[in-house]
């Protein structure tokens, strides 16, 4: 029992010892004018206020966005060429009804993929029925490797489940008990006290739990509904995490109906571009491009001109490569000039295919923008997928821009402690840390990750291409890396105790700024540019 007690209560008290909050829309902000280092998308666009800018469309390659979302609704892409609802590809662009995107992990009878495996589980899964109850002795050296791959996922998937197993056995009694003590008051958690729960009787064990952590969680302040909620969500995980993401004989594709394996296949999903789950979608759709000024919710970093198409790939798991390379393609075909890519994994079996996709958009003038990753260790070309170098080679995309995260602290703790980095592989650092933005219906919520920095240098890309349309795509990476914020401040490495300059962690060794990247956008007007370099050169402007 105090076990369980001491692990529930260490969840609903983790919101009651944060540090001093930053305002909501800090991450909009200026650090000269406003104290805090966002991205100054405010004073950017109030230094193109007057100006007239194109149409940008910005394609969510995501979990699903909340297309009727009151901050969103008005910002979301549709399809030009396409009738809604008529069961007929008007466009003939082999998508049906594709009028705000499309939906690659959902299947033609209109189910969706939710939770999904790791892609270590379905690489395990499928060198299982080779190399199970086999030895290394007498293989040749293409199946020793196939082998050694085959032992480490086992060995992994082993040690993860039986590391999940004991908080299975302790969250689970105690969600259990709450709902039930719920079912009983009729009430709903937002309505029920530790008042009400010290009334009950404890004839039965799930009252005397609840009543034993009522106690000492009400001491610490927190509420009945926060201690829910955060048992609750961390239930949530550990079902999903053990019983789909690590789980061997959990399939989720046969919603999809497809063969995964055939990489030229792309007649497959449907239009639901929303999904059963749409936060993290939504979420980064509020980042880029939330309507301005209507005094609701947060303002997107892009500005007016701005439109969201989502297209849906990226379940509770691993996206598969297949799912991302359509993604990018239908983004690139269907005129996005610009692709936020929230998303990553540790391993990559059709990396190849990913990499076409790629150069395809590199090819089309589309700017690729993909979060570093949230482990706090540096980034190589074989822990983080995708990333911007072909496999096998040092060629790399040259429209590519990898963010990590950075908080609302100009101090030691500015660089994010979860963030990825790497001096070479990231190009620029932006606000990542407790992110104000848009929830699916009609909510809002802060939540934290690279995934959240991405947008904002999407956003930033798509600002420059709607006020600086003869901007290349190779221009706009070149000025968003040129124009970040130098940082001169030593900051403890993300996933560490240690000290670092924050300018090894990055490229620019900056922060993406909006202000500064139009300034020198400017400045670029008309001109010839090289090609961005990873070493590029900083430029700063008052």
């Amino acid at each position: 029992m105090k076990k369980l007690l001491t692990l529930a209560l260490l969840l609903s008290t983790t919101v009651l010892f944060a540090q001093a909050e930053a305002p909501n829309d800090w991450w909009d902000l200026d650090r000269t004018d406003n104290s805090y280092p966002g991205v100054s998308a405010n004073k950017a666009l109030n230094y193109l206020e007057g100006k007239t800018g194109q149409m940008v469309v910005v394609a969510v390659i995501d979990s699903g966005v909340d297309i009727e979302h009151e901050d969103l609704k008005d910002i979301i892409w549709t399809n030009p060429g396409e009738i809604a609802g008529n069961g007929i590809d008007d466009d003939d662009n082999g998508y049906v009804d594709d009028v705000h995107g499309w939906n690659f992990i959902g299947g033609k009878d209109g189910r969706n993929v939710n939770g999904e495996n790791l892609e270590i589980v379905r690489i395990y899964n499928s060198l299982k029925g080779t190399y199970n109850n086999r030895n290394r002795d007498g293989l040749n050296r293409k199946e020793k490797v196939q082998y050694d791959t085959y032992i480490k996922y086992k060995e992994q998937i082993e040690a993860k489940r039986a590391e999940m197993e004991p908080g299975m056995k302790q969250i689970t009694p105690i969600k259990e008990a709450m709902d039930k003590v719920m079912m009983n008051l009729q009430m709903k958690p937002a309505s029920i006290t530790w008042k009400d729960i010290e009334g009950l009787s404890t004839k039965d064990a799930y009252t005397g739990i609840v009543k034993q952590m009522a106690e000492r969680a009400a001491a610490q302040g927190a509420t009945f509904s926060e201690t829910y909620d955060q048992i609750k969500n961390y239930a949530d995980y550990l079902e999903q995490s053990y019983g789909q993401n690590y789980n061997p004989d959990f399939d989720a594709r046969d919603i999809v109906g497809d063969n995964p394996g055939d990489l030229d296949d792309r007649d497959y999903g449907n239009n639901d571009v929303e999904g059963p789950d749409a936060m993290h979608g939504t979420h980064v759709s509020g980042i880029i491009a939330a309507v301005r000024g209507n005094d609701l919710g947060v303002d997107g970093v892009g500005g007016p001109n701005v439109r969201i198409m989502s297209v849906r790939t990226v379940p509770n798991g691993d996206e598969r490569d297949k799912d991302v390379a359509n993604a990018i393609r239908y983004a690139v075909d269907n005129g996005a000039s610009v692709i936020n890519m929230s998303f990553g994994k540790g391993a990559s079996p059709y990396k190849k295919a990913v990499d076409a996709a790629m150069k395809y958009a590199e090819k089309k003038d589309v700017v690729l923008v993909h979060a570093a990753g949230n482990d706090g260790k540096m980034l190589t070309l074989t822990n983080n997928y995708p990333n911007d170098t072909y496999l096998g080679r040092k060629k790399t995309i040259k429209t590519y821009i990898t963010v990590g995260a950075s908080s609302s602290d100009y101090g030691e703790t500015l660089a994010a402690s979860f963030s990825n980095y790497n001096k070479k592989m990231v190009d620029v650092f932006a606000p990542g840390y407790k992110i104000y933005a848009t929830f699916p219906d009609d909510n809002y919520s802060a939540i934290s990750g690279t995934s959240m920095a991405a947008p904002m240098v999407a956003g930033i890309a798509a600002m420059l291409r709607s006020y600086f349309p003869d901007l290349k795509a190779t221009q706009v990476k070149e000025i968003i890396l040129e124009s970040a914020l130098p940082v001169n401040l030593e900051v403890v490495k993300p996933g560490s105790d240690e000290k670092i300059k924050f300018s090894e962690l990055s490229a620019t060794g900056g922060l993406a700024n909006a202000y500064t990247a139009v300034k020198l956008a400017e400045r670029t007007k008309g001109k010839k540019r090289r090609v961005a370099k990873r070493d590029a050169g900083l430029m700063m402007f008052k």
